[in-house]
């Protein structure tokens, strides 16, 4: 069976100001997984980066959550065409995480527990653009969003705000994480509507 559906509809596009071209608005949180959802106990969890010459930096639970925080306030798009507005988390910036990482590297991966990756430009997770989310809504990120901690990168489509995050490695040279190699956009813009390759 394909991975890919092409034929996904979706629903009507709503004319709600702040919607990408192509995309519903929904007020649940539709859930959506490749495969069974890890549960991370908070004493196995950390967060390791890892430079492109192998220098690695990480943190467990207890040093990551005594990190600066920030609230975020932000709508996020799915590659499935719907759009949640004004979503709330709490996380911490990627420009604390990489403030003392040093790296010539412009590209990096994303891993997760259970094995997903993702390839985002480094460029796209400073400046206040990117986040180590570990709580929606209030309410600590329940595991079927990605809980413990997941990656928000709302200005790109969701798939790259990977769930269950372990890690991010440096590369200097862009390579395709697990969507992307099987034929998703590498980069994905939902306001470009680059949901596959080729978009």
């Amino acid at each position: 069976m394909a991975i890919i559906s092409r034929g996904f509809g979706g629903r009507r596009r709503e004319s709600t100001p702040g919607l990408p071209p192509g995309q519903y608005l929904t007020h649940d949180f539709p859930v959506l997984s490749t495969g069974p959802t890890p549960r991370i106990p908070l004493d196995r969890w950390s967060f390791t980066v890892t430079t492109e010459t192998g220098d690695k930096t990480s943190w467990n639970w207890q040093q990551f959550t005594a990190l600066p925080y920030e609230d975020v306030t932000t709508d996020i798009h799915c590659v499935t065409k719907w759009s949640k507005l004004g979503t709330t988390w709490r996380g911490v910036a990627l420009d604390t995480l990489l403030a003392d990482v040093e790296t010539a590297a412009d590209y990096t991966m994303v891993h997760s527990f259970g094995g997903y990756t993702t390839n985002v430009p480094l460029e796209d997770l400073l400046d206040g653009k990117a986040w180590i989310a570990y709580k929606f809504d209030g309410e600590d990120l329940e595991p079927e969003h990605g809980g413990p901690a997941r990656m928000l990168v709302p200005h790109l489509y969701f798939w790259k705000s990977a769930k269950w995050v372990s890690g991010l490695r440096m590369m200097q040279e862009d390579e395709p994480g697990f969507w992307e190699a099987a034929g998703y956009h590498t980069y994905g813009d939902p306001w470009l509507e680059q949901r596959y390759q080729g978009d």
